[in-house]
């Protein structure tokens, strides 16, 4: 870590505007605000505004040591809540403690190994399905083409059911809600007032919880013996009273919108990067069976699977992880007090020099046993880490690496546009603009 165990009480940070600080920045300021402070000020900044504490982190020690060591000292927090809880209520991804306890018990089944090697042919089934439909030489938004592919595998693997009349809905949902979590009128005025920000994201709940009701309506009068929903249906609580509506609807949300969203970013982001490095995607091909892959296929330390892994390293799909502290602790040797929001920056330590030799390039064989082995803990975090890692974090590698490869043994995709990649910071890190891909298809020896 750049900073010394001192008694100093707060770490440097830019200072902002009069009564608000550099909250306004913090917000309007997106990746580039979080690499410019990092820069400036180093591993732990500090900023404040509105009466509140903003700390950004990004040493790996000191990320370790919020989400692993004490971590029961750091929570979701207001801001997290009021980005994320209007969309998912009490899920898996907002509650705490017991709450979280129980809701983890309950979704961790629809995880397991086993199941997982179970979803692995439906996900190739549905990956066929979508580059089944393309036409050589045509123009897509591979980002549409991912967030549907994903949506449909996320609904058949965890709910057992055809998405496919509810996917318009569904994208549309969650195209408002995402943009309307960064709005600064929203993260700063009182919850009460009905900004347009706050209309769209109920606007985006009501369209999802219709969705999920008629799903859960369609499972009460056929229940499956493995999907999440009739797991959440059939399940007791301590008093043996069965989960009430809302709860049910809160997870299946959650499911539903974590579920696919970033997996497809992830996927975008990947054949971005493949289309700007032939040599990978060559390499990529070349290790390409022509039968459909398996989990087998896509292991941990496959070429696919470095691919994957420096991608998600490039290009988080979340881009930061949000505390807050419950009791005043330490990190670093500064004050980090009672009710401080506290920012783990994927972003910028994935993007450190210190652990990372030639940081901005794209190079999968950096993941080879002996690199990886090298780095500090917690250098590379996409999943987060400690009890709050993403249930599903086995899931959505397993699901990247067979869509990628079923999708690059059958089409080679080019960029359509020389434009930049501009990306939105929200919950997680979306491209502004359409990432336009012309499909090949890949011509058989």
């Amino acid at each position: 870590m750049t900073t010394d165990p001192t008694t100093v009480d707060y770490p440097p940070g830019p200072s902002g505007l009069p009564i608000v600080g550099a909250v306004p920045a913090s917000i309007l300021g997106g990746l580039e605000f979080r690499e410019r402070v990092a820069r400036e000020y180093g591993d732990i900044v500090h900023w404040s505004g509105l009466g509140d504490h903003y700390y950004m982190v990004s040493d790996p020690e000191a990320i370790a040591h919020v989400l692993v060591h004490n971590n029961d000292n750091y929570v979701k927090g207001e801001l997290f809540q009021r980005s994320l809880r209007p969309l998912t209520g009490n899920g898996i991804l907002n509650s705490e403690e017991d709450e979280w306890r129980r809701n983890r018990h309950l979704i961790q089944p629809a995880f397991h190994p086993d199941r997982i090697d179970v979803y692995a042919e439906l996900m190739c089934e549905e990956a066929e399905r979508t580059i089944g439909a393309w036409t050589d030489g045509e123009t897509r938004s591979i980002h549409d083409d991912m967030m549907e592919l994903t949506l449909r595998i996320v609904s058949r693997a965890l709910f057992g059911v055809n998405i496919d009349p509810y996917v318009d809905d569904i994208e549309s949902a969650v195209n408002d809600f995402l943009p309307a979590t960064s709005s600064l009128s929203h993260l700063l005025l009182p919850e009460g007032i009905p900004l347009p920000a706050r209309r769209r994201m109920a606007r985006a709940r009501a369209t999802l919880a219709d969705v999920v009701d008629d799903i859960v309506r369609r499972k009460r009068a056929d229940p499956g013996d493995a999907d999440v929903i009739s797991m959440l249906l059939a399940a007791r609580d301590e008093n043996e009273n069965p989960l009430s509506d809302e709860q049910i609807r809160d997870e299946a949300i959650t499911l539903l919108t974590a579920g696919h969203e970033t997996t497809a970013v992830a996927l975008t982001y990947t054949t971005y990067l493949l289309a700007q490095h032939p040599e990978i995607e060559r390499r990529l091909v070349d290790e390409l069976d022509r039968d459909r892959p398996t989990v087998d296929d896509v292991s941990n330390g496959s070429f696919v699977d470095r691919v994957v892994k420096e991608s998600m390293r490039l290009y988080p799909p979340v881009p930061g992880v949000v505390r807050e502290a419950k009791t005043p602790d330490r990190i670093g040797g500064y004050r980090i007090p009672a009710g401080a929001t506290v920012f783990l920056s994927q972003w910028v330590t994935h993007r450190d020099g210190r652990w990372y030799d030639d940081p901005l390039a794209f190079r999968p064989d950096r993941w080879s046993d002996e690199v990886a082995d090298e780095l500090p803990q917690l250098a590379y975090f996409p999943f987060a880490a400690g009890p709050r890692r993403c249930v599903g974090d086995r899931f959505a590698m397993v699901e990247a690496k067979l869509l990628l490869a079923t999708i690059y043994r059958e089409y080679h995709l080019e960029l359509a546009s020389n434009r930049a990649l501009d990306i939105v910071p929200t919950i997680t890190s979306r491209p502004k603009e359409d990432v336009l891909m012309r499909v090949h298809e890949r011509r058989a020896n």
